[in-house]
């Protein structure tokens, strides 16, 4: 039972999580010395609230892949806030069709490879932490791109923290193989993940679309 629950947390959170046990028990244990019930009992309440929302936000769902080869699945859970054509600067330098993904503080926050292919360009940026939203957070957060390739496509993808998220995680390494569906990284706190297709890609989505990682088809080609 205790492995299967484990399973179903993110390892990024076990440490956050046992962190916060201490504190929680250590701030009942303090409140419990002045012997004042509603006090106790108010305490009591908020920690078991607070525990269960840290719990939520590192919840790691499950999910098979059932996606064909030419269908690219979304990374992130969130909401479809972007879908235009833009200027990549970072790796391909030319035009490229734009999916942006906003995941709230109660998404999951798992991030999972869209495709298929080999890992050509991996590469992390420190910067600034400007709401997900903002037009320059693309390029002046914090932030991590990568690039998988196959016979068929290259799409890059991006990691942008937001103004709460103060940690991203990139497991991905240049010559990495990518396997569609397994996890490339995680964003603590609020955060957007960015998607470059090239021109002539069908995106399968619309804008204000919820989106769930690795069953929604974002684009396919």
């Amino acid at each position: 039972q205790i492995f299967h629950f484990m399973k179903l947390i993110h390892k990024e959170g076990y440490r956050i999580i046992l962190i916060t046990i201490v504190i929680l028990l250590g701030l009942n244990y303090a409140i419990a010395y002045f012997s004042i019930e509603w006090l106790n009992t108010i305490t009591l309440i908020a920690s078991i609230i607070f525990f269960f929302l840290i719990l939520q936000f590192f919840r790691n769902p499950m999910r098979k892949v059932t996606a064909s080869e030419n269908e690219v699945v979304a990374p992130a859970d969130g909401k479809v806030v972007v879908i235009e054509e833009v200027e990549e600067t970072e790796y391909f330098k030319d035009k490229r069709l734009q999916v942006s993904i906003f995941m709230s503080p109660i998404n999951v926050h798992v991030n999972r490879y869209p495709i298929n292919g080999k890992v050509q360009y991996a590469k992390y940026h420190p910067g600034k932490y400007l709401v997900a939203w903002h037009p320059k957070s693309s390029t002046e957060n914090e932030r991590t791109t990568v690039v998988v390739e196959n016979d068929k496509i290259a799409v890059l993808f991006r990691q942008i923290a937001g103004a709460l998220a103060r940690r991203i995680v990139m497991y991905s390494k240049q010559n990495d193989i990518a396997i569609k569906g397994e996890d490339f990284g995680f964003i603590k706190f609020g955060s957007r993940v960015d998607l470059f297709f090239p021109l002539g890609t069908k995106i399968e989505v619309q804008l204000n679309q919820v989106v769930i990682g690795n069953k929604t088809i974002i684009a396919s080609y």
